[in-house]
């Protein structure tokens, strides 16, 4: 569907306040132009004005402050029930929700994710990091009703380096793919890009879980593949905010989720599984990373 024009003279539609004909008329005919071309284009909703924006980067600081602490005190012994606590204690102490916590029944503040946990793993007393254990810790913050998203791969004492690899691996696929975030190209552009480096590696990338838009809520449009080609998936315009957070495992790409809690998602043949988490918006340059 089109973007709806509307008179020259009137106030844009992404509340700037300016008038549409210096604002945003130029960018809705370049939209509209690719739209009639044959491309997804996104719809004006996925569109985060500056003001937004400024919003979401309050809440961004914490989520990154958060995660930066959990990377200086995470070690051998701790359960992974006391990320959960601290993840809890900074986010309020410094105004801010953890977004997690009761989102459709999700009963934490975090999710730590061990080995062939892929995703959504549940802090527990019982999971004790051990040497050699590698884990993702997937943290997410609401600040003034502004939502932030990042996570972040850690190991623990003296991991087999080719799990090592894996999680090194996995960072370089999110930076690869960060470089195709631009104006005017393609969400599939950076996820050919992230499949690419994750199979010349000789890893899967997961195929049924993605990223997302983020920002005004926790999770929006669009979903984000890493198994798309070049040039294909939506089309990137400037003001659209996701996350790049790719899931490679070492092994096959199926997962599975535990049946108990409808939650936890595992590799199927039970080999690790690494994750790492940005949220990007893209400019009317390029991109600026706003969370990681």
């Amino acid at each position: 569907m089109l973007w709806k024009k509307i008179g020259r003279n009137e106030p844009c539609w992404c509340g700037s306040g300016r008038k549409y004909k210096t604002c945003h008329e130029a960018m809705d005919e370049r939209v509209n132009l690719a739209a009639m071309q044959g491309a997804i284009i996104p719809t004006r909703k996925m569109i985060k004005t500056p003001e937004q924006i400024e919003k979401i980067k309050e809440s961004c600081l914490i989520n990154i402050a958060v995660l930066d602490a959990i990377e200086k005190e995470i070690h051998e012994g701790m359960n992974t029930a006391q990320i959960d606590k601290m993840v809890y204690d900074i986010t309020t102490d410094m105004g801010g929700i953890p977004a997690p916590l009761n989102y459709e029944g999700f009963p934490y503040s975090v999710c730590t994710s061990v080995n062939d946990q892929v995703c959504h793993g549940f802090p527990s007393e019982k999971v004790i990091l051990q040497s050699g254990d590698i884990i993702n810790v997937d943290c997410s913050t609401i600040k003034n009703g502004y939502f932030s998203d990042s996570s972040r791969m850690f190991c623990i004492g003296d991991v087999d380096p080719e799990w090592k690899k894996l999680v090194q691996v996995t960072k370089e696929c999110v930076e690869l793919g960060l470089e195709q975030v631009k104006p005017w190209g393609y969400l599939g552009d950076m996820g050919q890009a992230v499949f690419d480096h994750a199979a010349e590696n000789g890893y899967s990338v997961v195929r049924d879980i993605g990223g997302h838009g983020v920002g005004l809520e926790f999770h929006e449009d669009p979903f984000v593949s890493y198994c798309t080609k070049r040039g294909t998936d939506m089309l990137l315009v400037p003001g659209m905010m996701f996350t790049i957070e790719p899931m490679v495992n070492m092994g096959d790409p199926d997962v599975f989720v535990d049946e108990e809690n409808d939650w936890e998602v595992y590799t199927d043949d039970g080999s690790p599984s690494a994750q790492w988490e940005i949220q990007v918006l893209v400019t009317e340059t390029g991109h600026e990373v706003l969370c990681w």
